[in-house]
């Protein structure tokens, strides 16, 4: 080959490389956004009954693997605190971009057979913790509609 044919094999090379760093986000995993919201569903929920009508949303559709709410408090003074809930999938949950607090998600079971959601408190923080395959996400929220 002459001069010319290597030259220009040269230049598109490095700049196929400049453009491939330059939009390497492209081929990065978007991390997991989570938000939370209090969801009335127009008086179907007791506010005796204990279970708050928290809704979690992510900001794209995801497999979960294991969904874990746990408090902020005794996570601070005990290294495993104790589950409020916990859910978790062996193989076949649906992809979802959110679900309520204490509802049985699609594709998902208790980590422990007969336990249900515990009741949340007003006056405690409280971690949700959620696994989707590798990808993990963790959001700290509170039942205070004014601090949220």
């Amino acid at each position: 080959m002459t001069k010319k044919p290597v030259l220009l094999v040269t230049l598109v090379a490095i700049i196929g490389a400049a453009c491939l760093y330059m939009n390497r986000d492209w081929f990065a995993k978007r991390p997991i956004q989570i938000s939370h919201r209090f969801h009335a569903f127009g008086g179907r929920f007791d506010p005796a009954g204990g279970v708050a009508p928290i809704m979690f949303e992510f900001n794209q559709k995801l497999k979960l693997t294991s969904i874990k709410v746990i408090s902020v408090t005794e996570a601070v003074t005990n290294k495993f605190p104790h589950a409020l809930w916990q859910m978790v999938s062996d193989s076949n949950s649906v992809p979802t971009r959110g679900f309520l607090y204490g509802m049985k998600v699609p594709g998902m079971r208790p980590a422990y057979k007969g336990v249900v959601a515990e009741p949340l408190g007003l006056e405690q923080k409280y971690r949700l913790i959620i696994q989707a395959g590798s990808a993990k996400a963790e959001h700290d929220f509170d039942l205070n509609p004014a601090g949220s």
